[in-house]
């Protein structure tokens, strides 16, 4: 079938399977890889990880990405079902050359697609590689190598990965805790799974059977519907807290004791201060969307706040560029940079999180009293058709505020400021706002989406 050219992303390959790719997409990717890793490396014998989520589609696209990548001349490492935050850590803990990971994270069923890095889980995105990527397979400059790779299996990962991941925490110290957790039929059941054979624990497990028709919700927690059945659940179960993961299982949120979402930011600014208080005077990484008081504790605690674009591989290129031991998004992805590689450790994240509650005495409800200090509108889509000239408006409109281009452009008054961006997955403008007070967050809130509405 014909490939939709917009499959390739900023961050990674993601369409509908059978309308935007299928098999055959698959196979040749499998092939351009291989050429453009060899070419990388001087074409020595490469030894890729292939992994894949619980999708319907992922078994055939995975199946045909292997030959593609053996055909081109790479030996393959298949690690089974994995969650990204393993396929990360198997590829740099490991010492692989590479990997690729078929999901499409947190979009719906229909959807499928491919992850990419290179060795220590460096990200292929949109200026390293996936537009070379692109122009390979469309060009069909690839070819079958003379000397095919052989393939492997690794069945360990998720145990090695949780057995790393338990080093950052003294579990003596951790309580135990009434968790309420919803993976939402999806990759990160198989983590904490795992870890709760370690972390003692009153564990509430809600969509936890590995299901690609996703039955309960859309596997995305950075929205509310999607996790309002958790919040009701830590209510009715009288939890000490809530936990959800997304569909590839690299991003994690919070809900409290009274059953309340933990703002992704406030999670953040927790996670700054834990490790500025173990790496002191460190940088942290954090994207530019509002969430000021991530910015607020990273100074109060003597850190060096470094501000970062919006995009998992964006955000890890600038960390491990800058040197900054810790990365947060308000997405809810957070990234470790270790010695062998930097991303996504939502395990570590919740373990940090359990034991800074456990030696606080504070029920969770209690502990982000003092973070609660700004009020944000949460991330709004708007559907436009020209995003790039509504920002030029917007700039000429709120040219008396303090302008930030890194990203979209950020406004800053004393009293609220904002983002505007467009998306790099979807024909979306976003907008982020956050303010002082509740007045004036409502009123700039609802005076951008008229300016945004009335110049499309």
């Amino acid at each position: 079938m014909n490939i939709n050219p917009n499959i390739f992303k900023a961050y990674d390959i993601r369409g509908i399977y059978k309308k935007d790719f299928a098999e055959d997409f698959a196979y040749k990717l499998g092939l351009a890889y291989a050429y453009l890793r060899q070419k990388e490396e001087e074409d020595r014998k490469l030894k890729i990880v292939v992994g894949s989520d619980m999708r319907l589609s992922s078994p055939p696209l995975k199946r045909e990405l292997i030959r593609g990548l053996l055909d081109g001349g790479v030996n393959v490492v298949d690690i089974g079902l994995s969650p990204t935050p393993t396929f990360y850590f198997a590829v740099a803990y490991f010492g692989y050359d590479g990997g690729v990971l078929v999901s499409a994270s947190h979009n719906p069923k229909e959807y499928n697609g491919f992850k990419l890095v290179r060795n220590k889980a460096l990200p292929i995105g949109k200026n390293t590689g996936i537009m070379d990527l692109k122009q390979i397979i469309l060009e069909n400059r690839f070819q079958k190598s003379n000397t095919p790779g052989s393939l492997g299996k690794r069945d360990d990962c998720i145990k090695e990965q949780i057995k790393h991941d338990l080093k950052y925490v003294d579990l003596d110290k951790i309580k135990k805790f009434k968790i309420v957790i919803d993976p939402a039929n999806a990759m990160g059941s198989l983590y904490f799974d795992e870890l709760f054979k370690y972390v003692s624990a009153e564990v509430v497990r809600m969509n936890w059977e590995l299901d690609g028709t996703f039955p309960a919700h859309e596997a995305d927690p950075f929205k509310y519907e999607n996790i309002k059945d958790l919040c009701e659940r830590v209510r009715k179960e009288r939890a000490d807290l809530g936990i959800a993961t997304d569909g590839d299982g690299d991003r994690i949120f919070f809900v409290d004791d009274q059953g309340n979402p933990v703002e992704a930011g406030i999670t953040r600014a927790i996670l700054c201060k834990i490790f500025l208080r173990e790496n002191p005077g460190s940088k942290i990484a954090y994207d530019i969307r509002p969430g000021k008081i991530t910015e607020d504790i990273i100074r109060e605690n003597g850190g060096i706040p470094i501000v970062t674009k919006v995009g998992h591989s964006l955000i890890k290129e600038q960390t491990i560029k800058e040197g900054a031991v810790f990365a947060g998004e308000s997405s809810g992805h957070f990234f470790l940079n270790m010695e062998h590689g930097c991303y996504e450790v939502p395990v570590i994240v919740a373990l940090k999180i359990l034991e800074e509650l456990s030696v606080s005495n504070l029920n969770f409800s209690q502990y982000i009293k003092p973070y609660k200090r700004y009020f944000h509108s949460g991330e709004i889509n708007n559907r436009v058709n020209d995003p790039q000239k509504i920002i030029s408006l917007i700039k000429e409109r709120y040219h008396d505020g303090k302008i930030n281009e890194l990203d979209g452009i950020t406004v800053e008054y004393p009293d609220y400021w904002f983002n505007v961006r467009a998306s790099n997955t979807e024909p979306l403008l976003r907008l982020n706002v956050e303010a002082k007070s509740k007045e004036v967050l409502k009123q700039k809130t609802k005076e951008l989406l008229k300016t945004i509405k009335e110049e499309d």
